[in-house]
């Protein structure tokens, strides 16, 4: 058996903050599991370093559902985005060993490949509605098959998903969290004429999603699905803040525009309602946050029996190592639906070398044994952390709202 012999937390910023694993073997074989969570990344790599790492060592590698079990069951404070992001990054690990050590790329070892490659979505945001028409159409001439459509809002000094750069997006922007001005009835007015204008500009053959990122209340979101549906949206998704899952019964009953949510969530705990009721269509719940290819299989196994397929969390506050886990797991499962699909920076890339590959709108995790994505822990020593938090938002009356 391959006894685990050491783990250590690398915590580097090439181009964002990025937490990993790295766990060892006493045969030489190495793992890697992505521990980022956006602005608390120092919370999940003390919650290693200090109460998991210390439990791994001597324990047969082999073994990934026990020692999920016991990081799980044997915490005591079980879920929440801390302690299933930490759960998960050893769970990665995990399965890259077993797959270095059969000599097969983790998706062979999860059932083979379900279909040719995993279909991807690109982010176009502008300013104004020709602006992300304009992106849009490159994405397109790219050949991805599908395009999340985010646009300024008038009358907004700044709206969430537009950046200043084309394929760069990182809303970590700044040492303490930036506040940012909200006006629902602004948002809603754009939104529609954005769909209207891409519909006539890409045509019919390329799907089109928009992200609300919890903003609406259910009456309000049901109102933008409503208006979306002569457009035909891939999805829309977060509409609203899913805490109240019930919620999304009301925006069920007044729309057929599909529901895409759960990126926040930590446990299948978090979307076993919204999926046994049919209240979503997609659910987003990502590798990283939702403990790990093994959890995630859990809810992606659930979410088969009502017809829910999944469309996993992919911007760029995951790392490589969380695509890569991602592609294996969605190549593999029955009931794929999408990948978001944000691209790193040239710094990420070079630290987080990886085999996933994107052709014809698609990705594909690649051949290599395990996950296919090692870290240059050298290089990464030269990209120090930098403290970072996402913005917070206010409405125009200084009440605080969902960012």
């Amino acid at each position: 058996m391959p006894k685990i012999v050491s783990a250590r937390v690398i915590v580097a910023s090439p181009g964002r903050n990025f937490t990993t694993l790295k766990i060892e073997c006493d045969d030489g074989t190495t793992g890697v599991g992505d521990a980022t969570l956006n602005g608390r990344e120092l919370a999940v790599a003390a919650y290693l370093s200090e109460h998991v790492i210390p439990c791994l060592i001597g324990r047969d590698a082999h073994r990934i559902e026990d020692i999920w079990q016991y990081l799980y069951k044997g915490a005591y404070w079980r879920r929440g985005p801390v302690t299933m992001a930490a759960i998960a990054a050893v769970d990665m690990a995990l399965w890259d060993i077993k797959g270095k050590i059969a000599g097969l790329p983790v998706y062979q070892l999860l059932g083979g490949a379900s279909r040719e490659g995993c279909m991807v979505y690109g982010h176009a945001n502008g300013a104004t509605i020709a602006d992300t028409i304009e992106a849009a159409l490159d994405y397109q001439e790219q050949g991805y098959k599908a395009i999340r459509l985010q646009c300024g809002v008038p009358g907004m000094a700044s709206t969430y998903g537009v950046s200043q750069d084309r394929y760069f997006y990182e809303p970590a922007d700044n040492d303490l969290p930036t506040e940012n001005v909200w006006s629902t009835s602004k948002y809603l007015r754009v939104v529609p004429e954005l769909f209207a204008a891409a519909r006539e500009a890409l045509g019919w053959d390329v799907h089109l999603l928009h992200d609300v990122h919890h903003r609406l209340t259910p009456i309000e979101a049901a109102r933008l699905g409503k208006d979306l549906e002569p457009y035909r949206p891939f999805w829309i998704e977060d509409a609203t803040p899913a805490e109240d899952q019930e919620a999304f019964r009301l925006i069920r009953q007044h729309t057929t525009t599909p529901l895409a949510v759960g990126e926040i969530f930590s446990s299948v705990w978090d979307c076993k309602a919204l999926i046994e009721n049919r209240l979503i269509d997609y659910i987003r719940a990502t590798v990283l946050h939702a403990g790990g290819i093994t959890h995630m299989r859990q809810i992606a196994s659930l979410a088969d029996l009502y017809q829910v397929r999944t469309g996993c969390h992919g911007a760029t506050d995951l790392s490589p190592v969380t695509m890569a886990a991602a592609l294996h797991l969605g190549l593999a499962i029955p009931n794929f639906g999408i990948q978001e699909y944000m691209r790193h920076t040239v710094e990420t890339d070079a630290v987080f070398p990886h085999a996933y590959r994107f052709a014809d709108g698609m990705l594909h995790p690649g051949d290599a044994p395990g996950l296919g994505v090692d870290i240059d822990e050298a290089l990464a020593e030269t990209f120090p952390y930098a403290r970072a938090y996402l913005p917070v938002n206010r409405l125009e009356d200084g009440t605080m709202w969902s960012w």
